[in-house]
């Protein structure tokens, strides 16, 4: 038994008075109201209306029926008209996280876009490198750089960057300029990179014509948030190993120098991820379609016109040698097709 069309005829029966009646107002033929009338009393254990030739009436249970039937009708109708004008026009809050390098260098500086679309979406943004357990504090869904370890989420992949090496005029001034990465293991400073949620330094290797090294050296400064290590950089305290699109800005003034031509690193893939939620609010759809958007037009998404144009031909040759494929590969298909 279909009940909630049960329920709806036995409500049409009851103001209109008559089988019939009801049964032309649904576009319905009075068999089929009859018998769901019959099937629902059956299913309820319970008489709702007593029939004679001239009239329906409603019994007391009928009554009480009715009542709390129209009730929940109501309510029906009213999520379906709510979710038709979030559809048309999406509207409440929404909480994301994002890493700071890709939240102030590309998110930000494009969110006059996404409010022209959405006015009616409010954005509360959480901007930083730490890792946030999506569940547990509530976020809607998160931008995240690097491989998803936990296979119970959703991750679509929207891009990918890759990391070099540079320094500030001044700092290469006083050290010199190295011409391999192992040469900054004797004499050299470099920026470490912790990791926000264990503190341990991160490791970075390059490679250029089939030589691969780990890149080495000493640092008198750590830090945990990619922003800072930027200006760190800036400030002359070291070599600084970071994505090309953090940079761009800085190499093009003159205020940072590339180092190590035609060394590449492997591609970091970037996610949007969000939980398994098998509906999917209208709301959180268009930020994520929004920001998979973006990413794919942004040119500092592309490493090509990310990199100085001397390096262009070694990462064109490293992209036809080598296809890095991210670890929830299949995850990310189903998430994008879906």
């Amino acid at each position: 038994m279909d009940k909630f069309s049960a329920m709806q005829a036995f409500v049409r029966v009851v103001e209109a008075g008559t089988f019939t009646k009801a049964a032309d107002s649904m576009h319905l033929p009075k068999a089929t109201v009859t018998r769901l009338i019959q099937d629902l009393e059956k299913e309820l254990e319970t008489k709702l209306l007593n029939r004679t030739t001239r009239k329906v009436t409603v019994t007391v249970d009928g009554a009480s029926y009715y009542e709390q039937a129209c009730r929940l009708l109501d309510e029906v109708h009213e999520l379906e008209a709510s979710m038709s004008r979030a559809k048309a026009s999406p509207r409440g809050k929404l909480t994301v996280d994002v890493p700071s390098s890709l939240g102030l260098a590309v998110i930000i500086p494009s969110l006059q876009d996404f409010y022209a679309r959405y006015p009616d979406i409010q954005l509360h943004l959480g901007v930083s490198d730490r890792p946030v357990d999506l569940l547990a504090e509530n976020v809607d869904c998160v931008v995240r750089a690097g491989a998803i370890t936990d296979q119970s989420l959703v991750a679509r992949r929207i891009g990918e960057f890759y990391i070099m090496a540079c320094a500030s005029p001044s700092y290469l001034q006083r050290h010199g300029v190295p011409q391999h990465p192992d040469e900054l293991k004797n004499g050299h400073r470099t920026i470490g990179y912790m990791s926000p949620l264990t503190g341990k330094l991160f490791s970075l290797k390059m490679q250029k014509d089939g030589e691969l090294t780990e890149v080495g050296g000493q640092h008198q400064l750590a830090v945990n948030d990619s922003s800072a290590a930027v200006v760190a950089g800036l400030s002359g305290l070291g070599v600084l190993f970071t994505s090309t699109f953090m940079v761009q800005q800085h190499i093009s003034s003159g205020a940072l120098e590339p180092l190590f031509t035609g060394w590449c690193t492997e591609a970091k893939p970037i996610y949007i991820v969000y939980p398994p939620n098998r509906h999917l609010s209208n709301k959180v759809r268009v930020v994520v379609d929004w920001i998979a958007e973006l990413f794919a037009q942004h040119d500092l998404m592309n490493r090509k016109s990310s990199l100085p144009p001397e390096m262009c031909s070694a990462w064109t040759a490293a992209k036809e040698s080598s296809v890095v494929m991210p670890t929830n590969a299949q995850r990310e298909q189903v998430a994008e097709t879906a």
